[in-house]
């Protein structure tokens, strides 16, 4: 397959949504935050799609579980991805209709180990 051709497989379909690959969400592409949508809002679950963000030019094509919330400088909330497939770890700006609880879940994660481990439950 030629690389353009490769590239024209990838791109959203017509509509300007996609499917979640973890829940089956109907994922609008337009979202407040970000212009390069990849994660799903209702469960935050990603696809390995890019090389560089928005150029869909990666050949795996894993799912991307969400494992942690990254405070970038300024105080900004990306979210940490890890590609179920090859392992690869990504940031992503979280977008203004994501999921708050689901949001809160994920950085309320290592609280939650930690205090797991100290009441031996771990």
């Amino acid at each position: 397959m030629t690389r353009s051709l490769n590239k024209a497989s990838r791109r959203l379909p017509h509509g300007g949504s996609f499917t979640c690959i973890h829940c089956g969400y109907p994922v609008p592409v337009a979202a407040l935050g970000t212009s390069h949508r990849n994660h799903c809002p209702n469960c935050l679950w990603s696809r390995h799609l890019d090389l560089r963000p928005g150029d869909r030019m990666c050949a795996c094509q894993g799912p991307m579980e969400p494992v942690a919330i990254w405070i970038r400088s300024g105080g900004e909330w990306a979210l940490i991805h890890r590609c179920g497939r090859c392992g690869t770890l990504r940031s992503n700006r979280i977008a203004g209709d994501d999921d708050p609880v689901a949001l809160r879940e994920i950085a309320n994660r290592p609280a939650a180990v930690s205090c797991a481990a100290i009441d031996g439950r771990a």
